[in-house]
């Protein structure tokens, strides 16, 4: 027998990642559609772009979870982050009037936990399924020494589509337009390097302990689901009554909304016109934090904003409605830059 170091010897499980990789088969089969051309396992996936639109764009954008992971690892909870970043990055493309096609995905760890890469990739077949869109494929990684013992890395791609005609881009804003803005889940995938800090350190509570003014856990009120703003959005942007969307993720309102606005136009939002979550009043309260940094750092109820005529804002609501989002008119697009707060 030779007595020479193997791969598992450095750490590394191959036969571990067989094993995983194959009980995630039938995870990735349940979100095929008759668009898509390859199995698992293939070095690409195949993905075929639908025939029936006459001038398809296609739409990308890759993401992560960020540190909220810190606290699905402590909670032991590893269904939802998954879930959290096919919807954050479903978002970012709906912003353009996008449906997702093809969703992909990286987890790496220091050591291959079969059961923890099965909850995750659980989470994102299951949003893949809610959203519409098939798993293509994705990639598991084994990195110890790089990643510190029962932690791992989550990251995602999506890839989808929208007719040239339907772009939603932005030129069409308007001064005078209403901005709606869509209720948030929660905290969503940003703020938490300083949600940790303020529930962890500040406030010494543990993810089973009652986070104050929320009667929830921290762990499920910090690992509440991103929500998919797809369902709400759909039938607005089929309408073509949306102007701009403004995904609301790190950077907060001030941050996001510009991006999507004319030069020239700036926006005004109005405080009182929506109920800040009680999560986000505990977080500013226990850390002392500034509004303008609660304002850049987190969301604050409004996860996602739609520029609109005001006389489409009561349709739009509306349709949200249907969907069991709330949503309001938060303010209006004005001359000027940036984004004030009255």
């Amino acid at each position: 027998m030779s007595d020479g170091l193997s791969y598992r010897d450095a750490g590394v499980d191959l036969d571990a990642a067989v094993r995983a990789k194959e009980r995630l088969r039938e995870l990735v089969a349940s979100t095929r559609d008759e668009h898509t051309l390859s199995e698992l396992g293939a070095f690409g996936g195949l993905y075929r772009v639908p025939p029936e639109l006459s001038e398809p764009v296609l739409v990308s954008s890759a993401d992560g979870v960020g540190t909220k992971l810190k606290v699905a690892f402590e909670a032991g909870r590893h269904d939802t982050v998954g879930q959290c970043l096919v919807n954050h990055c479903v978002n970012d493309i709906l912003v353009q009037g996008a449906r997702p096609l093809f969703f992909l995905d990286y987890v790496a760890a220091a050591a291959m936990d079969e059961q923890v890469v099965h909850d995750i990739v659980w989470g994102v077949a299951e949003a893949c399924r809610q959203n519409g869109c098939a798993l293509l494929g994705g990639e598991t990684a084994q990195m110890p020494g790089f990643y510190a013992a029962g932690e791992y890395d989550l990251a995602g791609f999506v890839v989808g589509v929208v007719e040239r005609a339907q772009l939603v881009d932005g030129s069409a804003v308007r001064s005078g337009d209403a901005l709606v803005g869509l209720a948030s889940s929660g905290l969503h995938t940003n703020g938490y390097t300083l949600a940790r800090r303020i529930v962890f350190d500040a406030m010494g509570l543990g993810v089973n302990d009652e986070l104050p003014g929320t009667g929830r856990s921290v762990a499920d009120e910090l690992l509440t689901i991103h929500r998919s703003y797809l369902p709400a959005l759909r039938e607005p942007l089929r309408e073509r009554l949306v102007r701009g969307l403004a995904h609301v993720t790190g950077g907060g309102i001030p941050g996001n909304l510009p991006r999507i606005l004319p030069s020239g136009l700036g926006a005004t939002v109005v405080r009182s016109s929506w109920e800040v979550p009680a999560v986000y009043r505990t977080l500013q309260r226990a850390g002392r934090v500034e509004t303008e940094e609660m304002d850049r750092v987190f969301n604050m109820g409004i996860g996602m904003i739609a520029v609109v005529e005001p006389r489409s804002a009561p349709a739009v609501i509306a349709a949200a409605a249907k969907q069991g989002v709330e949503a309001w008119v938060i303010g209006s697009v004005s001359p000027g830059e940036g984004v004030t707060y009255t």
